[in-house]
Formats: C-alpha cells, sequence, structure tokens
C-alpha cells in the first residue's frame, strides 16, 4: 500500500521547531558528501497552449541521504501567472520510496514540505547569526515570505516584522502574519523594510535586485532564498561587498544564481551554512569555531537555492509522523 497525504495532513503531521533539528542534521550530511543528489533539470512548460511561449517551468528534484530508510522525488511546477489566477505560483509533489527495495510507500503534496524545509534553512541562519532581539524586514508577501518569518519567529525572538512587496500582497502578508500573534506590519518601499533592521529576508522569483545594499544597518544579516537560477537576482552586487562573509547552503551551486555571479565571488568564497552546525569548521572553511560573526557589526548574507536533500528528509519525517498518527490514506500501489 502506499500512503496518500494531503497538504493539509502534511501541516498536520510537520512542524517547524520538530523539523529545524532534521533540516539541520541534513545539511550537515550535505556539506560532508553523505548524500545523493543528481542534477535537477529546468525544463519550460505549456509552450503551444495558449501561445508559442512556456506557460511555467517544471523540475524533477530527487535526493537520497546515506542511511536513511526512503529516497524521494518532489516533481515541482512554477508558473509566475497563477497569481492572476488566483493559484499559488508553485505546485509540488513528493514521491517516497524504499531505500532496500525501491518499493513506494507514499505520495504526499509537497507544498508544506517545501515550504517548511526551506523556511527552515532561513530560521537556522538568523539561531546561529543574528543579533536579537531580531527586527526582521522581508522582501516579498507569498507563501515563501510567510513561511521564512514563522520558522524565524519558531527559532528565535522577533521583536517586529517590516514586509515590503511592489504590489497589495503585503498588506494581506502583514495581516496573515498578525493574525499568528507577530507584530507585523507592510511598508511603503524596499528601503523602508531593510532600514534598522538586524534581519533581512528576500523571498522573491526577480530577476533584479529587491532592496538598495546602502540601506542595510551594520551587523544585519541577509537570508537570500528567492534566487534558484542564472536569470533570477535578489541582491545588489554591493551586499556582497559590504558582507564581511558569505554562507550557501550548496555553495557549488549558489555560484551560479544570479545574485553571486553577479559579483566577483567564486564557490571557494562561500561558507557552507552546515559549518555553523557542526560547531567546528569544515574542510576549506575559515570559520572559527564554528562561528559566524566576528563583531556584532558585521554584516554577514547566506544565500539559499534549496536542495531535494532536505525534501527527502522533510517528506521521510512527516511519513513515519503520519503512520504513527494513522493520518492519510493506504491506496493500492
Amino acid at each position: 500500500m502506499v500512503l496518500f497525504l494531503t497538504d493539509e495532513e502534511v501541516r498536520g503531521v510537520l512542524d517547524l521547531p520538530s523539523l529545524a533539528p532534521v533540516v539541520e542534521e541534513a545539511l550537515v550530511k550535505q556539506a560532508n558528501g553523505e548524500v545523493e543528489r543528481p542534477e535537477r533539470p529546468h525544463y519550460p512548460v505549456g509552450a503551444g497552449l495558449d501561445s508559442p511561449e512556456p506557460l511555467g517551468t517544471g523540475l524533477a528534484m530527487p535526493a537520497y541521504v546515506h542511511g536513511g530508510e526512503y529516497f524521494a522525488t518532489k516533481l515541482v511546477g512554477v508558473h509566475e501567472g497563477n497569481e492572476a489566477r488566483g493559484l499559488p505560483t508553485i505546485h509540488a509533489q513528493i514521491v517516497l520510496a524504499d531505500a532496500r527495495t525501491g518499493r513506494p510507500v507514499s505520495y504526499m503534496d509537497g507544498g508544506h514540505v517545501t515550504n517548511a524545509r526551506t523556511g527552515c534553512i532561513g530560521g537556522l541562519a538568523v539561531r546561529a547569526l543574528a543579533i536579537e532581539p531580531v527586527k526582521l524586514g522581508v522582501i516579498g508577501a507569498g507563501a515563501q515570505a510567510r513561511w521564512q518569518t514563522r520558522a524565524v519567529a519558531a527559532l528565535a525572538d522577533v521583536e517586529r516584522v517590516s514586509v515590503y512587496s511592489p504590489s497589495e500582497s503585503k498588506r494581506e502578508c502583514a495581516a496573515t502574519l498578525r493574525d499568528e500573534g507577530l507584530d507585523a506590519s507592510a511598508v511603503d518601499s524596499a528601503a523602508d523594510a531593510v532600514r534598522d533592521a538586524t534581519v533581512v529576508v528576500t523571498a522573491t522569483t526577480s530577476t533584479d535586485p529587491v532592496f538598495p545594499a546602502d540601506a542595510l544597518a551594520p551587523g544585519a544579516l541577509v537570508v537570500a532564498v528567492g534566487a534558484y537560477e542564472p536569470g533570477m537576482q535578489e541582491l545588489e552586487p554591493a551586499t556582497f561587498d559590504r558582507a564581511a562573509r558569505v554562507f550557501a547552503d550548496v555553495p557549488a551551486e549558489a555560484a551560479t544564481v544570479g545574485d553571486v555571479a553577479a559579483t566577483t565571488l567564486t564557490e571557494s568564497d562561500l561558507l557552507p551554512l552546515a559549518a555553523l552546525f557542526e560547531g567546528t569548521a569544515l574542510e576549506g572553511t575559515a570559520v572559527d569555531g564554528g562561528a559566524g560573526r566576528r563583531s556584532d557589526d558585521e554584516i554577514v548574507v547566506v544565500e539559499s537555492v534549496g536542495s531535494a536533500v532536505l525534501d527527502v528528509a522533510a517528506a521521510s519525517t512527516a511519513f513515519e509522523a503520519a503512520r504513527e498518527a494513522g493520518v492519510g490514506t493506504d491506496l493500492p500501489s
């Protein structure tokens, strides 16, 4: 039998505080080479339906963590036009299979898994690198902007949240976060969101920088999670110029996205985020004792491109929790 889990059912068994250590362990294993993570293909979809132009992007993201009971493949669709349709920009499904036999064990909605595991990257980065209490500036107002904020609040002391988006969605986002108990407000410009913030999160699909680097306050932590391919860019090169050091969840891939590609930085200049969690420097890094900052005035950047390794870790956790709770629907395999 294959366990089918809806988005609502995954939400019921996967919470941020319990998922954070799972993501942390997966990042460490990834940095130490204890994973299998084939290159994820990106391909245009929808060409020839309404016009010769593609309507979106398809992605396939397979992964396995050594020693894990399961391996997974996530199938993703990214359609920017969905906002006008009243639909999420990103849809995802995850197939989980037994690592010993290859037998499929679960098919689950990947939306919550993706949002929660990506949120945990920001939350873990803030816990390790931010000056508290956190004054959070968020650029973007979609699902990931909200999940980054939730994860940061789950793992750190958040004093207030300022949300900016060029659309009116910023007001809805701020209202949702207020309903969840956060002191959140919409602001009129990206500079307003960034100014005086101790943490800045960018969660957009932009192809151009989304805030002015000179608005960053001393000591700010910048967590950029939106760009995942060369044509996408959220940060000005000047942001990296101001940074004392730059961390990345996947340095080899982060070096190719628009944020870093617009600078003179290379893969060797990016420190693995996992170095912070091991407590000691990983081979090839210069992180003293695992500490990510040497003074409260340093600006630090975390560049995140995401990884299917986190999907398989989170999906495995959700599957086991669902089995234990008796949640989901068994279907013939």
